[in-house]
């Protein structure tokens, strides 16, 4: 399949993503991940590996995006679209110091 990674065209497989990945560690994900066999790894990671980039040249949107058209699971971080309901700043940090003793 072809995909666009960082402007520059790449011809990618599946079992071709399998062999550039076996035998490589993964990092700690943080944010979003791709699923390679049995591991996961950082999307980062994965599309550094695969293109032979610089991590600062591509999002990881772009490397997600490619590893689902392959077949791979992709996991991307959640999309908050409501602010969290709880304390206000002051009530909050109160609860943190606790409540006074008489």
């Amino acid at each position: 399949m072809r995909c666009v990674i960082a402007r520059f065209p790449f011809d990618l497989t599946k079992s071709g993503v399998l062999q550039a990945m076996q035998g490589v560690k993964p990092e700690p994900a943080v944010g979003e991940t791709v699923i390679i066999g049995r591991r996961t790894y950082p999307a980062k990671q994965v599309g550094q590996v695969i293109t032979r980039q610089d991590r600062r040249d591509f999002s990881a949107g772009e490397v997600l995006r490619a590893m689902a058209k392959l077949g791979f699971t992709c996991r991307s971080l959640p999309q908050n679209t409501e602010p969290a309901r709880g304390l206000d700043p002051l009530r909050h940090a109160s609860a943190l110091l606790g409540s006074p003793t008489i």
